[in-house]
């Protein structure tokens, strides 16, 4: 089975709307888009291409496919290569056809579609942006590896990575750095299930157990 991966932006309060621009993604009044511009620096964009310079095919949701072919087709900056000749998969209720060089439109429910592309051979799938998507494939537990990068930053409100529905998992980190405007870039590989455990002693002291007394009297 071939890894799915998220690649995304976040905020130090979990928000991944509208990175790149005010215009990118306003849905629901939202009004700091572009929170990621001015932390951007050259080390960010290296990551990143290595993290895209093996080979890939790319699933993304209507609203990020739209801005990606309205660019990339016309792009010469690095990545642009490898996103315009890549296997492209858009998971979409409204769009007929995709005009994006090798791209395929999944209709209906994307989810045992999504499932058997990760069955298949070929290369990992990596899904960038996608908002609604992404809460698609976490309510149904088909992520493999995130690739997040955490900005200083805190907007209050917006989109979050992990919405209700997430289903709990745990994860071992395979690679962290910080860029010189600290930024947070790691990459999360799924590790299984949640394991949980407690501080509280065998055998608790008089002054715990005074304290615990007190608790279940506040209640």
């Amino acid at each position: 089975m071939r890894k799915l991966v998220v690649s995304t932006f976040m905020t130090l309060d979990g928000v991944m709307q509208a990175p790149g621009g005010p215009e990118e993604d306003p849905t629901g009044g939202f009004t700091l888009g572009g929170w990621s511009v001015p932390y951007w620096e050259d080390s960010m964009s290296q990551v990143m291409a290595r993290l895209m310079g093996k080979p890939f095919e790319l699933l993304l949701g209507r609203k990020t496919y739209e801005i990606f072919a309205a660019y990339w087709p016309f792009s010469d900056e690095p990545g642009a290569a490898e996103l315009n000749a890549a296997r492209k998969y858009v998971a979409t209720t409204t769009l007929e056809s995709a005009d994006w060089n090798n791209t395929s439109v999944l209709r209906g429910d994307v989810v045992p579609q999504i499932a058997a592309l990760k069955e298949q051979d070929g290369p990992e799938i990596q899904v960038h942006g996608s908002s609604n998507l992404i809460q698609t494939l976490l309510r149904n537990d088909l992520v493999d590896e995130f690739w997040v990068m955490i900005f200083p930053v805190v907007v209050g409100s917006g989109k979050r990575l992990f919405g209700d529905g997430t289903v709990p998992a745990s994860f071992t980190v395979r690679d962290a750095s910080t860029s010189s405007t600290g930024v947070l870039m790691s990459t999360y590989e799924r590790a299984g299930d949640i394991s949980v455990g407690s501080f509280e002693s065998a055998e608790p002291t008089e002054q715990e157990l005074k304290r615990r007394q007190r608790l279940r009297a506040e209640q």
